[in-house]
């Protein structure tokens, strides 16, 4: 199976660094849990999808599909661009939220594995018959199953049944199995973190098994880890160090250590987002906060953005009026183009330099080595940046201000000694409050979700792409070929895959297998009685 590794260079501009592969969805319904999930399942995915079509920018999603697999596997949703198609995304959503009133019925055996073949297939017609000028970023695609059966035991149905099956173009084959866990931790003060992979294990060949709780927050979160850019084909920061500042790591043969990290965000950027307080005063700026440091990692093909640590700091020495922009995550990087040994090598020393900053409690103070491009006599500038160590094997990298940035501020010293009636005043008040330990921002809501489903109250262009369009006209949508409003497809399938006896009738087998497609009217058809 693809693991992620391809010929070419590394992300060369910031489109491709944001975007995610393609995605297949499979839901396998079981008899007796599908009540249980199917309503936070659906509430995760419109929020989810509300956020993915809203963001500014590059689009993080290039295709999505959905299956669902019951007595039989069927496609309620094939590929679409994920941007700009929230109307469809929603009509699929209200299709899954209706499997309920009409029934679930135990799976076939085979019905997985046929809806990972035919997604498959699906996948590949998609890419042979995109225009010229679109073709995809990936040419590989991500599989995620999502089941409430015992996991291990899907997984080793998957492994069985696809050993025969062509998975060249599979870059990752993921079973997610729900689990009826509580959410213990909407009550408690830690936000949470998106699963690492100590908490998933890898089985059988290259088949990756995960559990996350039967919750709406759950869901949001795994689904949410797909905005995040994931590709290995090239690690994003080198962070250079004196070969003196550690004693308990060894020296490079130059004079500074680098250690090589892959950035990651904490967090979206309000300004990405229409309707949010940042947002409204810089919706003509798509970059938002990426200006600075993932903005230019995103723009080194070449050679990799550095940030060189020039001192130490005591953790107590960074006033956070200071810090600007939003914080990201630095961690050892996965880069598979590095041999094992690096690999290893470079995560001891990372993990090694977290332990000695957390011992000592010191912040770091980099600067950001500008990257060298043109024929321009200026010198350019240059970005400082504060980095904080955490209890994970992460580092937590903030933008400080500098000189030429700095205003005055003039404050005067707090008088020790307030007037005693003001001061029992506002401590009565404050004995009022409720104390919380830790901020959770799982129990702040903004009411984001609805806002943006709110904007999409209207289709956003064109439903269908052009080669559906095409399709169309070649293949006609008979009246009375389908006595349901229930949105089918289908596409020509392998000698392995059986047509779906409910998928509408294809052409003559003498036709050419290209130019069995979807049917739009379908969907015209399915969105008017909504």
């Amino acid at each position: 199976m693809y693991h992620g590794r391809s010929s070419g260079k590394g992300p060369s501009n910031p489109a491709q660094l944001y975007q995610q592969p393609p995605r297949l969805l499979i839901v396998q319904i079981a008899l007796h849990s599908w009540a249980d999930i199917r309503s936070n399942l659906c509430e995760a995915l419109q929020n989810f999808f509300s956020l993915a079509c809203s963001l500014m920018g590059p689009s993080r999603m290039s295709l999505f599909s959905l299956y669902v697999v019951q007595n039989q596997h069927e496609c309620i949703l094939p590929f679409v661009q994920v941007k700009g198609n929230f109307a469809r995304l929603q009509a699929c959503i209200s299709e899954l939220r209706m499997l309920q009133r009409e029934g679930c019925f135990r799976p076939h055996g085979t019905s997985l594995q046929l809806a990972v073949q035919d997604g498959l297939q699906q996948f590949k017609q998609y890419s042979r018959h995109v225009t010229t000028g679109t073709s995809l970023s990936y040419t590989s695609l991500e599989i995620t199953v999502l089941t409430s059966q015992p996991g291990k035991k899907v997984v080793r149905q998957l492994e069985e049944g696809l050993k025969d099956t062509d998975l060249i173009r599979v870059r990752r084959l993921q079973v997610v199995e729900i689990t009826k866990g509580v959410l213990e931790y909407m009550d408690s003060g830690s936000p949470v973190e998106e699963p690492s992979s100590d908490e998933s294990s890898i089985l059988g060949t290259d088949i990756d098994l995960q559990t996350i709780d039967n919750d709406v927050v759950s869901m949001e979160i795994f689904f949410k880890a797909w905005l995040h850019y994931s590709g290995t084909d090239q690690e994003h920061i080198h962070l250079l160090l004196p070969s003196r500042c550690f004693s308990n790591i060894s020296r490079a043969k130059d004079d500074s250590m680098c250690l090589k990290c892959d950035l990651q965000e904490r967090l979206l950027s309000p300004s990405l987002l229409p309707g949010t307080a940042d947002g409204s005063l810089r919706m003509d700026d798509p970059k938002g906060d990426f200006s600075t440091l993932y903005q230019m990692a995103s723009q080194s093909s070449a050679s990799c953005y550095k940030l060189r640590v020039i001192k130490a700091l005591n953790s107590s020495g960074i006033c956070e009026s200071l810090t600007y922009g939003l914080p990201f995550i630095l961690r050892p990087t996965s880069c598979w183009q590095l041999d094992w040994d690096e690999l290893e090598t470079n995560q001891q020393h990372f993990h090694a330099l977290c332990h000695s900053l957390l011992k000592r409690e010191w912040l770091l103070l980099a600067k950001g080595e500008p990257l060298s491009g043109g024929h321009s006599q200026r010198e350019p500038t240059s970005t400082f940046y504060v980095i904080v160590p955490s209890r994970s094997p992460t580092l937590l990298v903030k933008a400080v201000a500098t000189r030429e940035l700095l205003l005055p501020s003039p404050f005067p010293l707090l008088p020790e000694d307030p007037p005693d009636d003001s001061l029992k005043i506002v401590e009565s008040m404050l004995d009022s409050l409720e104390l919380e330990p830790t901020y959770n921002p799982l129990q702040a809501r903004s009411h984001l979700y609805s806002y943006l489903s709110s904007t999409f109250t209207k289709p956003q262009g064109r439903l269908h792409p052009s080669w559906e369009s095409q399709a169309l006209r070649k293949h006609p949508f008979k009246a009375g070929q389908l006595q349901t409003s229930r949105v089918r497809v289908t596409v020509a399938p392998l000698p392995m895959i059986p047509t779906p006896s409910r998928a509408p009738k294809m052409p003559a087998a003498s036709k050419p297998s290209s130019e069995a497609f979807f049917w739009p009217s379908e969907w015209e058809e399915y969105l008017s009685g909504l």
